[in-house]
């Protein structure tokens, strides 16, 4: 366990200039302001470092703007990208005068989370691995005006420059959905993939594998190893910002979009997760799949509340362009052993009590990692408390099932906006033990409407192809 003095000792040896404060933002996004090392004590751990709450997204407004970022020595790391010695630390926001937890702060609703767990007597530790997708690209061009509008994303591995002069052009390129996983030399960023993950472990993040995945044009993949809520959501920030910076210096850039490419595979964050209690596995028995009853019950959970998941998990709009049939992505509500067209998958590498888990597909690297776990975590509790069953396992290939059948199978929501009017309908489960509050979820839906709206009122380029004429 780190603490206060151990993390003053760690800026002392890598003889640290400066400390860098990180928080996160509602939407996901690492915020960060630095100090000079003379200022890292012991007392700002339990005391906090003030800043203006009034310019984060959907945060304070300005008369009543003063905030705490209180630093949690767990979190500790020598930022690998800062050309001065820099300690990072993440940190929890509070209120001023009370120090009590902000209910707007992500990072704090996934501590409530975790508290509410061990509160409810089922499990008290609830394990989440996240499978994070992205592409890398060589050149990214977009612009929004009144009068027009663009973007184009380029790769030197993209398959639309198999007839670009490139002095010589040598041909290997990645044809749509071919990318996972062909060897080098059509997978062209091994190595950088590589350093991602050397310098994530670097920082404490453990990584399982990396790899090419199915699309063409860099996309990419690299999973770390299962961690409790809390941590998990910050490995999942650390992975961002060491995949983005990787890429810059390598002259690219790291996209995390769900659907940056018409035509081929979107990026998904697969997430793993399990309950323990004691230190023993709650998820493994003798039911289907080798599941144990309460694993059922919160799969039962996760796929009935599946549609305002949504809202949080799958939070663009750009999310619903990934959440199509035909391109992997697990557009029907079932649970399935091995099945990979299935919501809810339950993986059959290994016949362990302790590999024994559940893998929810829909959502995508867009979210916000501490809002997305502990919204899952609230789901699957939900079902384990109410005894919620799953209904019927759906073994067959969920894409080839006739009209008839499929019929029958739900879907998630199709969009963002009829994500965040289930989410209006259905958040009841979110607000147990005050996870979340009415007044998150009353901001997070108004500020997704804005962007609903916002792309909705701006014509698209395809429809001068569909209608320039008419």
């Amino acid at each position: 366990m780190a603490t206060p003095k151990s993390v003053i000792e760690m800026a002392k040896k890598a003889g640290a200039k400066m400390m860098d404060i990180k928080f996160v933002d509602t939407f996901g996004t690492w915020q960060h302001f630095s100090c000079p090392v003379g200022e890292l004590t012991e007392d700002i751990f339990s005391e906090g470092l003030g800043f203006d709450g009034s310019s984060i997204r959907g945060w304070k407004s300005i008369e009543a703007s003063d905030m705490l970022a209180m630093p949690d020595p767990e979190t500790a790391f020598i930022d690998p990208f800062c050309a001065v010695p820099t300690l990072s630390l993440t940190c929890t926001i509070s209120e001023t005068g009370t120090l009590e937890p902000y209910s707007r702060d992500p990072r704090g609703i996934a501590q409530k989370a975790e508290k509410y767990l061990i509160s409810t007597g089922h499990a008290d530790q609830a394990f989440f691995g996240p499978e994070a997708e992205f592409f890398i690209f060589d050149n990214v061009q977009f612009d929004a005006k009144s009068n027009g509008t663009f973007y184009s994303v380029d790769s030197d591995e993209g398959v639309w420059n198999t007839g670009r002069d490139e002095m010589p052009n040598l041909g290997y390129k990645i044809r749509h959905k071919e990318g996972y996983f062909p060897v080098a030399p059509a997978d062209t960023q091994q190595d950088i993939r590589t350093e991602m993950c050397l310098v994530m472990e670097e920082l404490g993040v453990k990584i399982e594998r990396q790899h090419h995945e199915v699309a063409t044009a860099g996309q990419a993949e690299i999973d770390y190893r299962f961690s409790t809520l809390v941590t998990a959501a910050d490995w999942m920030m650390i992975y961002k910002y060491v995949v983005k910076n990787i890429a810059r210096k390598h002259g690219k850039t790291a996209c995390f979009m769900p659907k940056p490419l018409f035509g081929d595979n979107g990026s998904g964050m697969h997430t793993h997760q399990s309950l323990w209690k004691k230190g023993k596995p709650l998820f493994a028995g003798k039911e289907y799949g080798g599941l144990s009853e309460m694993a059922l019950y919160y799969a039962g959970g996760l796929l009935k509340h599946a549609k305002a998941l949504c809202a949080i998990c799958n939070p663009t709009t750009n999310s619903y362009k990934r959440l199509v049939p035909g391109y992997e992505a697990p557009v029907n509500l079932a649970y399935s052993a091995r099945n990979r067209s299935a919501a809810v998958r339950i993986p059959t590498y290994s016949e362990n009590p302790k590999a024994k888990r559940l893998e929810y597909r829909p959502p995508d690297p867009a979210a916000n990692p501490y809002l997305a776990f502990a919204a899952l975590l609230m789901a699957g509790l939900d079902g384990v408390q109410n005894k919620i069953k799953p209904g019927a396992p759906l073994d067959k290939n969920i894409y080839e099932l006739p009209p008839e059948e499929l019929k029958k199978v739900p879907n998630v929501a199709g969009s963002l906006s009829e994500a965040l009017d289930c989410l209006e309908k259905d958040h009841a489960f979110l607000l147990k033990g005050d996870v979340f509050t009415e007044d998150f979820i009353d901001m997070w839906i108004s500020s997704k409407r804005k962007e609903h709206d916002a792309i909705r009122l701006r014509p698209h380029p395809y429809e001068f192809f569909l209608y320039y004429d008419v």
